[in-house]
């Protein structure tokens, strides 16, 4: 039988190879659809913090529930099949080609000269209004992107996925689901999203530190500044309303050599954001793609990394264990 760390490089090669049919029922929008119940249920009977708390129990409890039960019944059926099914959820967490083929897009509209559509494109992956961006910033929303994306839509569930196989991978989705769901800071999400926000700061802890001190390293063979990358990271890491992104967005920020963060408009208001790296030249269009080639480089070297830890911890218990 096939182990789990080939499980994921299958399930990577899949993601390369087909990224996110949208015929495909996609478990992050059913789980999506699973959240809202949650919260009519919970608010239904509970004050706005308890009730946030008991959504997040309760969709962590369904998702568990779901995938045991998706891998035990296929695996019953037979254990190829069970095995399927498990390379399968493997392949649905990881959304590297998708970042790279939304982010493109963007790209290719400004390559036109098609502003409106670029922008239009970019309102796809970012929540800021981007009806008034020019074009470096609509380069800078999506480089903002990818190296924020980086993360929890490639590493963390990866590294998670090492941890806990399918399992550990759909539940850190559900986390970072409910999340981009419950965690606004707003009137209605405040205190009922504190839960959801906190919960998905802890899960992207360590992926986001790890994958970070990646991205100095992919700099060097392609030709960016891995030294600026590494100065940036340890300066403006915590240059970012999340005590995350800013790590992975500070590095690509100096890998790149531009300045990232700054003012947004969010629906009519803007905020005045920190920013991140230094404006050694303006951003460009052709940044978007560089951004690309370092997203995914540096997310080799985080697997390879998480790997490597993995099988050195498995064999350091098969000493200490009976």
């Amino acid at each position: 039988m096939i182990g789990l760390e080939y499980q994921i490089l299958i399930a990577i090669l899949l993601d390369q190879l087909l990224g996110d049919p949208r015929w495909l029922p996609h478990p992050v929008r059913i789980i999506g659809a699973a959240c809202v119940g949650c919260e009519r249920l919970t608010r239904a009977v509970l004050p706005s913090f308890a009730a946030g708390i008991c959504s997040v129990a309760l969709g962590l409890a369904l998702t568990g529930a779901t995938i045991w039960g998706l891998l035990a019944g296929a695996t019953l059926l037979h254990p190829w099949l069970g095995l399927a099914m498990s390379i399968l959820l493997l392949y649905t967490t990881i959304a590297a080609r998708d970042l790279v083929r939304h982010s493109t897009e963007v790209y290719l509209a400004l390559q036109e000269g098609n502003l409106p559509e670029a922008r239009k494109r970019v309102g796809m992956i970012v929540g800021r209004d981007t009806a008034d961006l020019d074009e470096s910033g609509v380069a800078r929303a999506t480089v903002e992107s990818v190296a924020e994306s980086m993360v929890d839509g490639v590493t963390a569930p990866l590294f998670f996925a090492l941890l806990g196989g399918p399992m550990g991978a759909m539940l850190y989705k559900a986390i970072n689901t409910m999340d981009s769901m419950f965690g606004y800071k707003n009137e209605q999400y405040l205190t009922f999203g504190w839960a959801a926000a906190r919960l998905d700061d802890l899960a992207n802890f360590v992926p986001a530190r790890l994958t970070s001190l990646m991205i100095p390293a992919a700099s060097f063979p392609l030709g960016l500044d891995p030294k600026r990358s590494l100065m940036t990271l340890l300066r403006d890491r915590f240059a970012h309303a999340s005590p995350n992104s800013g790590h992975s967005e500070a590095a690509v920020a100096g890998a790149l050599g531009v300045q990232l963060g700054g003012p947004n408009s969010y629906f009519g208001t803007v905020v005045n954001k920190p920013t991140i790296g230094d404006a050694t030249r303006p951003l460009e269009p052709r940044d978007i793609l560089r951004a690309n080639r370092l997203m995914l480089l540096s997310s080799t070297l985080t697997l390879m990394v998480c790997i490597a830890l993995r099988r050195h911890i498995l064999a350091f218990l098969a000493t200490i264990l009976p």
